[in-house]
């Protein structure tokens, strides 16, 4: 008899979600669905784009008193989101609605939390210090990249500490997610790249995180609970469309197939690791974006083939049916799972993710930095497929300084 595990899934996600072209038509019947006073939270290059201009005049044409808050800085500041949470307070909004980036969705989801409990954003760092629901958000992406519209997390930056730190809470998952790959339209080719890089990144660590023992309460007492069969449902999906699309996007922004489905991706992605988490490839890059000023998605792109070299020991069954997954071949498991590596590196250079983090601006003195502060987010340690250690970030740091691989392979 052949003996099979047990199948455990479980999923986290928007109550709805509202994915194609056109379909930012929509937000005003939705937003007037949930509440009529929405604060819109974006940045001042979308609130100058005609489309968010056209958004605003559906929300009137639906009855919807508008705030706007176009103040939102990338990294997400603390002094920003107390920026916006300030004047909110006196209009007493009822939905909260986010247009942008990973950072503006963040931010909405942020001042929610705080325009419905109140306090500071410092009282909420961690998972599940956020005591109930909040105010309903409805997100909506203008980049391909983030997954944040589908996810239970928003990372700030605390300025006083000098740190990133997370937030992590079911209530954080937007009521309604709205992607609408024409929004992406206008990203640049570098953005473009970067984005569709943390998609990869969120779909290849959701998929090889380690799977935890089947317990009931394993939901309750995690907010990312590890690989899991729902979860591995949409990191394949993920995988699949990056590696059929990013480089097409990148190479030609006004291809809207394939901007489709670089963001079916991205909304994957996050719908994989919202409820299986992240690991090492995101714990390096808190100390290492604090350091270099680069963006999120650059630093967990040029890190992760060197935390896959690291994991492959335990990851290898997981890499090698992604390998399968784009259609390449080896004679075994570990020729599967390794091609996977080379061929996750390889596109990320055919698209400009640096190589090394050298390339990216961090000091060779600073690598000891990196290695002792990533162990700090344990959230995403404990996800991990191979057990972390300092031994382990300082191994996987200099490689990935280097941009030499070889040497993790003997670890």
């Amino acid at each position: 008899m052949t003996f099979q595990a047990p199948l455990f899934g479980a999923a986290r996600l928007p109550r709805a979600i509202l994915f194609g072209r056109g379909q930012r038509a929509a937000i005003g019947a939705a937003s007037a669905r949930i509440g009529r006073r929405a604060l819109v939270v974006t940045d001042e290059r979308q609130a100058a784009q005609p489309e968010f201009a056209a958004i605003l005049a559906d929300l009137d044409a639906n009855g919807v008193e508008v705030q706007v808050f176009a103040g939102v800085i990338p990294d997400l500041p603390v002094s920003a989101i107390d920026a916006c949470v300030a004047p909110a307070r006196d209009f007493a909004p009822n939905v909260i609605i986010g247009i942008g980036g990973g950072s503006a969705i963040d931010h909405a989801k942020v001042a929610a939390v705080l325009l419905t409990h109140g306090g500071e954003v410092a009282d909420y760092y961690g998972e599940f210090a956020v005591p109930g629901p909040v105010i309903p958000l409805i997100a909506v992406p203008t980049t391909a990249g983030t997954g944040s519209e589908a996810t239970p997390v928003a990372v700030v930056h605390d300025e006083a500490r000098g740190t990133k730190i997370g937030i992590a809470s079911p209530y954080l998952i937007p009521e309604v997610a709205v992607c609408d790959p024409e929004l992406t339209a206008t990203c640049p080719p570098f953005l473009t790249a970067i984005s569709g890089a943390d998609a990869l990144t969120h779909a290849v660590e959701a998929f090889s995180n380690a799977a935890r023992p089947i317990d009931p309460l394993l939901t309750e007492e995690h907010v990312f609970i590890g690989k899991n069969a729902i979860s591995d449902q949409f990191a394949r999906l993920a995988v699949a469309n990056i590696f059929k699309f990013l480089d097409r996007a990148v190479k030609d922004g006004s291809d809207m197939e394939a901007r489709e489905g670089v963001m079916l991706a991205s909304l994957m992605a996050g719908c994989a690791f919202g409820t299986a988490g992240t690991a090492a490839a995101h714990a390096l890059q808190y100390p290492i974006g604090n350091l270099t000023h680069t963006a999120h998605g650059v630093g967990v792109a040029a890190l992760l083939p060197f935390v896959m070299q690291f994991n492959r020991p335990a990851a290898a069954p997981a890499y090698a049916e992604l390998a399968a997954l784009v259609g390449l071949d080896g004679e075994d498991e570990a020729a599967k799972s390794q091609a996977f590596i080379e061929a996750v590196s390889t596109l990320f250079a055919e698209i400009g993710i640096p190589r090394s983090l050298a390339d990216l601006g961090l000091a060779a003195e600073q690598q000891e930095y990196v290695a002792e502060h990533s162990l700090a987010a344990q959230r995403l340690i404990k996800n991990n497929p191979r057990p972390l250690d300092m031994d382990a970030m300082r191994a996987i740091t200099q490689a990935a300084y280097a941009g030499e691989r070889r040497q993790l392979a003997a670890i």
